[in-house]
């Protein structure tokens, strides 16, 4: 085969389209109009520390892996990452902790001695996830919804099957209250709404299946921190004899007779056989192919969540924290309804605190730590960011205080931040929505982008804007889909 693939755009799941089109036999030419790769997988120096400043989640590194085998390489060789004792440690204001601790028996019985919710009920609250995981990922996750032939298949049919018990008529919180009970335990399982930018009082019960993928399939992180994912494929993408143009932008898609026909890049039109778009699907529309109208339902649909991230560079260590923390706010549903409702952001907000330096050394100086400190924040719709950062920065040290029993302000050494705006302007994230869509309606699976398009042949999307969304496995599984789509196009040419 010496077809020339062309891949717009070199995040998380542009790489891994690229690797899996040079596995295949194709020549690649990747564009990236940023000056490396990674889109929101990125790091930011600051005097001697180093923040990873998108995703610090790792879970499902199976998908990284699979991409050496698919290349004939041995991971191990290349990628090192480790199992976290805790995937995360949770805080409230009046002083309750709980550990998620990796093993699911033991975060199950921290759970029962920290609040009397009986351990017995959270590991039958995980298996359940577990099944239901069984039950729909597969077909939700590695394959396209958007074609019917799919649906003849051993695998939808299984989950059509048993679609009830997917439990899609309930919300995430109202399955967590009727299980568990209690709020503050209700509180941790809501969480998982925030995975892919949606509300735990909107989104539908079927998304307690992400309960599965860090409980029981564990919780990891590279030992190089999280961008290392970026260069450890990169490099293996360049062995594969991958072409990547930074710092190159693509002006339009050219189509011919319904068919994909080449790039436009910097006024020349370049010949392609096949192109993969890893760049927003609403930029898409509205940049690269504008003749085309952008389906209704894109820009109609709720949006998910943004972020406003404080880098901070701290000249002290704190033993009692681990690699992910969250500092629960005392109104949760409140807080959402800022997000999704006002469009503003919460007096009272749930803190997400990441310090990579409890795995990774050299991320910060001895005796200090680097603090990536999240909140959720609505999509960038023009609100007073400058204002609002302002005020949020002083709620987060009041929260910290409040619930760490410590002033860090004195100790912040160094600061960077990240909001809807810089999001949106850096990684062309539309509106700075973190994950494209919102899962807050029980469609929202089949609402996305599909990860091809219907009316032109050879073009295919990847990324957290389309199928099946946002947060690195997803984004990777929908490199795979595309990967499976790929021969049936190729043997109708």
């Amino acid at each position: 085969m010496n077809q020339h693939a062309a891949v717009i755009g070199s995040g998380i799941g542009g790489l891994a389209s690229a690797i899996r089109l040079a596995a295949k036999g194709y020549r690649v030419s990747v564009f990236e109009q940023a000056p490396k790769a990674g889109g929101k997988i990125n790091e930011l120096r600051l005097q001697d520390f180093r923040f990873d400043t998108g995703p610090s989640l790792f879970t499902f590194p199976a998908l990284v892996d699979e991409l050496f085998t698919l290349c004939g390489e041995n991971p191990l060789d290349y990628f090192g990452y480790r199992p976290v004792k805790t995937s995360c440690k949770y805080f409230w204001e009046d002083g309750t902790v709980v550990n998620a601790w990796q093993q699911p028996n033991e975060f199950a019985a921290e759970i029962e001695e920290v609040t009397g919710v009986d351990a017995e009920k959270v590991m039958s609250y995980l298996t359940e996830s577990e099944k239901l995981y069984e039950l729909t990922g597969d077909a939700f996750l590695f394959h396209s919804l958007h074609k019917l032939s799919n649906f003849a298949k051993p695998v939808f049919q299984k989950t059509i099957f048993n679609s009830l018990k997917l439990d899609p008529f309930r919300t995430l919180h109202k399955r967590n209250k009727q299980w568990f009970g209690h709020p503050k335990v209700v509180q941790l399982f809501d969480r998982y709404a925030t995975y892919n930018g949606s509300s735990p009082y909107k989104t539908p019960a079927t998304l307690r299946m992400i309960a599965h993928l860090e409980h029981n399939m564990g919780t990891f992180f590279p030992e190089k921190g999280m961008y290392d994912i970026v260069k450890t494929l990169t490099a293996l993408a360049e062995r594969q004899g991958v072409q990547f143009h930074y710092h190159t932008r693509v002006e339009r898609v050219i189509t011919q007779d319904g068919t994909v026909t080449g790039l436009r890049v910097n006024g020349n039109d370049l010949p392609f056989d096949l192109v993969v778009s890893d760049v927003d699907i609403v930029n898409f529309y509205r940049s690269l192919l504008p003749e085309t109208p952008l389906p209704k339902k894109q820009l109609s649909l709720e949006r998910s969540s943004s972020a406003v991230i404080f880098y901070w560079g701290v000249n002290r260590t704190f033993p009692d924290l681990e690699l992910h923390n969250i500092l629960f706010s005392e109104d949760y549903p409140e807080e959402f309804n800022h997000l999704f409702n006002t469009k503003t952001l919460s007096p009272d907000p749930t803190v997400y605190l990441f310090i990579s330096a409890k795995m990774v050394k050299g991320d910060a100086p001895q005796g200090s730590e680097n603090w990536y400190v999240m909140i959720n924040a609505p999509e960038n719709v023009g609100q007073d960011w400058d204002s609002m950062l302002a005020k949020v920065r002083r709620d987060i040290i009041e929260k910290i205080k409040r619930t760490l029993k410590v002033n860090i302000e004195p100790h912040i050494v160094c600061e960077s931040v990240a909001d809807p705006r810089t999001i949106e302007h850096d990684t062309g994230s539309f509106h700075g929505s973190l994950y494209g869509l919102s899962s807050n309606n029980m469609m929202a699976a089949f609402n996305r982008h599909p990860n091809f398009h219907k009316k032109i042949k050879n073009l295919f999307f990847a990324g957290g804007s389309v199928h099946p969304g946002g947060g690195i496995p997803l984004c990777l599984a929908s490199a795979k889909i595309i990967d499976k789509e790929i021969p049936k196009i190729n043997q109708q040419l």
